[in-house]
């Protein structure tokens, strides 16, 4: 699939979901020291969320700071080309990462797209509340009808 089957050619991807317990918005390398204390400090939670049953994320052995920032990087050069669109879920009373929400195309053609997400262990009251805000953006905002919410 290419960037171009991905999103309509004119469509302009929103940048940013608020609601009174989260804020969204592109994840990028000014995120990286906040992004990586969030995942870190959360392997088990996150791997036990729905939309992770590989196991493979995160690793068990971590990333150092420069690969995740090669890793943000990444996300930040999808999002540019339309290829994908991960988006760092904030605290709105101080800012900080809580979460992350990857939007990307899907694996199989019964969908046309694929969503996941996940919280800090200690914001797991959130999993749920992320997941389905997300859906209904999706949904109102987004051009995509059959999305793939990973077992939610």
């Amino acid at each position: 699939m290419t960037a171009e089957d991905f999103v309509p050619a004119g469509f302009v991807p929103p940048a940013s979901l608020v609601t009174d317990q989260f804020h969204l918005e592109p994840l990028g390398p000014r995120h990286n020291e906040a992004d990586h204390a969030a995942w870190t400090s959360s392997i088990e939670h996150i791997r036990a969320t729905p939309g992770y049953p590989d196991g493979n994320w995160p690793p068990r052995d971590g990333m150092t700071l420069e690969e995740n920032l090669v890793d943000l990087r990444r996300h930040a050069e999808d999002f540019v080309h339309r290829k994908g669109f991960t988006f760092t879920v904030l605290s709105p009373e101080d800012g900080d990462v809580i979460g992350c929400v990857y939007v990307y195309p899907p694996e199989s053609e019964e969908s046309d797209v694929t969503v996941q997400s996940w919280v800090r262990a200690d914001k797991a009251d959130l999993d749920t509340a992320l997941a389905d805000a997300v859906a209904r953006w999706l949904a109102a905002v987004w051009p995509w009808r059959r999305v793939d919410r990973c077992g939610r």
